[in-house]
């Protein structure tokens, strides 16, 4: 068994090693956020990125497409009807997680974010939560007994460019992207588990 001042010398250089893979993965996030809010520099990936954020504020975009799909899909509106939930369900655990996290939105130097926030809490990304969410729970529907894709790839899609419009727009780092999207497929698989 080990002790003493050899365990605080393991306990110190692990920390340390921590610290510094913090660090290097801090830098990395930076650079990665600094390169893509450059792309803002053009006025049409500006605008897109904009839209984007504007239409997936509090889920707006694919609440409305969950409800639509379940009031035009007879056949399948319990199953737009669950998806439609589990979305809402996807946003309010990443609301609830900025509650807990607390991590403050970046601020780059000499760059003002492209969109302002409803909150000042960046970590998860409640659009990325969102998104990923529906790309799963509504993207695998097809609508009015299609076969094919039905919207999967489309919406896919989208929720794919939301969660990159979200960076463009410098009001996440790629973590947040990340960790929301993740918490989307996370609330999905577990909804879809639980589900009849």
């Amino acid at each position: 068994m080990v002790t003493g001042p050899t365990v605080r010398a393991r306990d110190s250089h692990g920390v340390a090693a921590t610290t510094a893979t913090a660090r290097r993965w801090d830098r990395w996030e930076r650079r990665l956020l600094s390169a893509l809010t450059g792309c803002a520099a053009d006025a049409r990936v500006a605008g897109a990125a904009r839209t984007l954020s504007w239409c997936g504020e509090h889920a707006a975009v694919w609440l409305a497409a969950g409800l639509a799909g379940a009031a035009t899909d007879r056949a399948q509106r319990d199953r737009w009807l669950r998806g439609t939930a589990l979305v809402a369900t996807a946003h309010l655990a990443s609301m609830g997680l900025k509650r807990v996290v607390r991590r403050p939105r970046p601020e780059l130097a000499g760059r003002a974010p492209l969109v302002r926030t409803a909150g000042r809490h960046s970590f998860p990304s409640s659009h990325a939560a969102s998104a990923g969410a529906a790309a799963l729970a509504l993207g695998t529907l097809s609508h009015r007994g299609r076969t094919g894709t039905g919207p999967g790839i489309p919406l896919g899609v989208l929720a794919a460019l939301m969660c990159v419009s979200r960076l463009v727009a410098g009001v996440h780092y790629p973590s947040d992207v990340v960790a929301g999207a993740a918490l989307g497929a996370l609330t999905v698989r577990l909804g879809t588990e639980r589900g009849p």
